[in-house]
């Protein structure tokens, strides 16, 4: 299992110092508060490794370029990669890298905000859109989005427009299992979760998941996951390291998945 940090926000519409993020991660799941093991009984301990952050110009085609030549360089049949971002605009050449390897590609999506405009503020690679542009590239056969609950008349219509699968926070409870059929790559913005759990997020949007309802969420997916990203973790908020360790939970629970733990 690899880590490999894209400290990258420039597509970032609210505020930045989510590129800040991937140490302080890393950081809070190597803590000795803790340990690495998983709820699950998947012992982590000498099966993580973490690569390091890449080095990204600020220009966000040469950074989008860079990210996905390295992850696909990275992409080998033993390992299993989890990208630490960032903000979420990263998910869109990270998809790439790994769809030209499983044609077949489903996404699961955790997330308040559906991120499909097709440009927010003239930016067509905000944060904001990076699944408008995965579905119109078709880079996934399927794609399901989790805990929604900022859905626009806009990206409602996107979502139609791509077939997009919508489990929003005001289903809760009534939403189907999380079963798929082919090569799973999942991507988690932990504000999918309430910022009374996670105050440190740039968007702060009431009413979402709690930390028990998320890690029960991930170990309830049936499928073979090929990797995952977790994104919008932002420091700058979180000067106690709270959210830091919530973010560390939530990639050993992922991690354990990716491992078939």
């Amino acid at each position: 299992m690899s880590l490999l940090g894209i400290p990258f926000d420039e597509n970032s519409s609210y505020l930045r110092g989510a590129a800040q993020a991937p140490p302080r991660i890393v950081e809070a799941l190597f803590c000795e508060s803790s340990n690495l093991w998983t709820e699950n009984g998947t012992d982590l301990q000498g099966r993580v490794r973490d690569w390091g952050s890449l080095a990204l110009p600020s220009d966000t085609p040469a950074a989008f370029s860079a990210i996905e030549r390295e992850v696909a360089r990275q992409l080998r049949p033993d390992v299993r990669l989890i990208l630490l971002g960032g903000d979420h605009s990263i998910t869109y050449p990270v998809v790439k890298a790994f769809a030209a390897k499983f044609p077949d590609l489903e996404i699961l999506h955790f997330d308040a905000h559906p991120d499909l405009y097709d440009q927010l503020g003239g930016n067509r690679f905000s944060h904001a859109c990076p699944f408008a542009r995965v579905m119109e590239e078709k880079l996934a056969r399927r794609l399901v989005q989790v805990g929604i609950r900022t859905m626009s008349r806009h990206q409602r219509e996107q979502a139609q427009r791509f077939g997009v699968e919508v489990l929003e926070m005001k289903d809760l409870g009534h939403w189907p299992a999380l079963n798929f059929r082919g090569p799973v790559y999942l991507s988690f913005d932990i504000d999918v979760l309430d910022p009374a759990f996670v105050p440190g997020i740039s968007h702060w949007e009431p009413g979402g998941l709690s930390v028990r309802e998320v890690v029960n969420l991930l170990h309830s997916v049936r499928a073979s996951l090929v990797g995952a990203d977790l994104v919008e973790y932002n420091p700058v908020r979180d000067p106690s390291g709270r959210t830091a360790m919530v973010c560390a939970k939530v990639v050993k629970e992922i991690a354990a998945g990716l491992l078939g733990g």
